[in-house]
């Protein structure tokens, strides 16, 4: 059984910045890629950056040399380090896995597989 546990999110002011984690397992992990998703009050859940089992790395425009993900399978665990944060970015934020074969997709949320549950990060003054 796959397990997607996220943390770190929280409280942030404009312009600081947070380490969101996201341990997993029950998958080989060889053959998917973790991204990381958001979705805001009222909007469509969206792709934020995510990183394939070989290191390949795709990130939104709205969050690129912002914000960078990295990934220890050794560890079970992807980190998506998020900088100068702005109020847009406040969302609930989501660990999810896609196949590695569509990596070059794997910001679409139609290729997730499987879900963690979520985390919340509000960023305001």
């Amino acid at each position: 059984q796959v397990h997607l546990v996220e943390s770190g999110g929280g409280l942030v002011q404009p312009g600081g910045s947070l380490r969101l984690s996201c341990h997993y397992s029950g998958f080989r992990m060889d053959d998917f890629a973790i991204g990381w998703f958001r979705q805001a009050p009222g909007k469509e859940r969206e792709g934020v950056v995510c990183i394939g089992s070989r290191g390949s790395t795709f990130a939104a425009d709205s969050v690129k040399g912002r914000w960078r993900t990295t990934r220890d399978d050794a560890e079970m665990m992807v980190a998506l380090q998020v900088d100068k944060l702005k109020r847009d970015d406040t969302a609930v934020y989501f660990c999810a896995i896609s196949p590695q074969l569509f990596v070059k997709r794997c910001l679409d949320p139609n290729h997730v597989q499987v879900w963690g549950q979520g985390i919340q990060v509000t960023v305001s003054s």
